[in-house]
């Protein structure tokens, strides 16, 4: 069978898999480069999605990673609501779900994943959303004018941003976390407590420690949600915030290594899988010497796609990151560098009731990550305690008073 044949195939057209391409073009890559995503859109903005966009602050047009005539213009051959299902690496192609078949000399997966749906009874009907994507979100903001009660599962950071613009919208929203705090996998818990405060202050009926057992409804349409304790929480609309499934089967299916559990491809720090002439980056890939898990950020997305670009285009620089996150909600700007995985102490520089302070994470005496609310300066001073791993005396590092650009010079 014939088929077309990129140079380098990229599957994705999230934040990697643009950046991907763009890296590319940027390091003079000259060979044929395709861009095959599975949504409707160009390439955009992702993270946007449960904050500006969602808000009504931003449109499409402003969240793109590049203009729609950028793709053209840099000899990139973008598709748009194209699924890929399928990987043969002995031939060296990819299959779309309508047959379609598609060479590669080097492949690049960046298909990020699926939002992770409920199974309980109820979980099909109407007026039930995720914040995936672009579609998801249009979805949920055709259906707000007629809403006034939102029930919001899932109390991480898409959750809590999601809550915190529909109260800014009027509507009375309820926040479910089967687990007995927010963040509670990211982040300790001063943090925890601190936008569990938030909430509760800007009217959100919090719920924590409880699962869902039903979700309630009339005619095909959301009425309600009945939890484990059997409180019953009356909504319109049901956001579902509890994590991804990444979008890696063709890759397993095709042998690449992975995780125990499946739970993301293995990749090296040059973002190789273990199938010849295949990357992996971003929402899918976990690095081999790493921490062990993925890593569901902008900025992950993106050094990953630049160092796998990099590799392919013969300017290969190994992988060398510090994390970064960051999460707007109501007033406040969560900064967060590092990985907190594994501390065993925390020291809090500055009083929550400020509503500006950080929460700095200590493993075996070196500092590991920082969560910084409405503490810019704290970030980029701390910036370089957390790459070197500096260790640093906890009662030094609580003195809001002592910058932490004077305790890093003196590391």
């Amino acid at each position: 069978m014939t088929h077309e044949h990129f140079d380098c195939l990229i599957v994705g057209g999230g934040h990697a898999g643009a950046e991907a391409a763009i890296t590319l073009r940027a390091t003079g890559f000259a060979g044929s480069i395709g861009l095959l995503g599975n949504e409707a859109v160009h390439p955009y903005e992702r993270p946007a999605l449960s904050k500006e966009y969602l808000a009504g602050k931003k449109s499409l047009d402003q969240l793109l990673l590049r203009p729609t005539e950028y793709w053209a213009e840099h000899d990139v051959d973008l598709r748009l609501s194209v699924h890929v299902v399928g990987v043969d690496t002995d031939n060296k192609t990819v299959t779309c779900d309508d047959g379609t078949m598609v060479g590669y000399g080097s492949l690049v997966w960046a298909a990020g994943g699926s939002p992770r749906r409920l199974d309980c009874p109820g979980h099909d009907l109407n007026g039930i959303h995720a914040i995936r994507d672009m579609a998801d979100c249009d979805r949920l903001m055709s259906a707000l004018p007629q809403s006034r009660r939102i029930a919001v599962i899932g109390g991480g950071f898409i959750g809590l941003e999601a809550a915190a613009v529909l109260r800014e919208l009027g509507k009375e929203v309820a926040i479910i976390e089967a687990l007995d705090r927010f963040l509670a996998r990211v982040a300790a818990e001063p943090v925890s407590r601190f936008y569990e405060n938030e909430h509760r202050d800007r009217g959100v009926s919090v719920h924590l420690g409880t699962g869902v057992a039903e979700i309630l409804g009339h005619d095909g349409e959301v009425t309600g949600v009945r939890l484990t304790d059997g409180t019953v929480i009356d909504a319109d609309q049901v956001i579902v915030g509890i994590g991804i499934i990444p979008a890696i089967q063709p890759l397993l299916t095709a042998g690449a290594e992975a995780t125990a559990g499946s739970t993301g491809v293995l990749i090296d720090d040059h973002c190789r899988t273990s199938l010849p002439d295949v990357y992996c980056v971003g929402d899918c890939a976990v690095l081999r010497e790493g921490p062990g898990i993925r890593i569901e950020s902008r900025q992950n997305a993106i050094e990953q796609a630049q160092t796998a670009a990099k590799a392919i285009s013969g300017q290969a620089e190994a992988l060398n990151m510090v994390p970064w996150f960051w999460s707007n909600q109501y007033d406040l700007r969560l900064k967060t560098i590092g990985l907190s995985l594994g501390y065993d102490q925390t020291v809090l520089r500055g009083d929550p009731e400020s509503r500006s302070f950080s929460l700095i994470y200590l493993k075996r005496g070196a500092v590991i990550a920082m969560d910084c609310i409405n503490a810019t300066r704290d970030y980029m001073q701390g910036r370089r305690l957390v790459e070197t791993g500096a260790h640093v005396d906890a009662a030094i590092l609580a003195d809001a008073q002592t910058p932490l650009k004077e305790v890093a010079a003196a590391i």
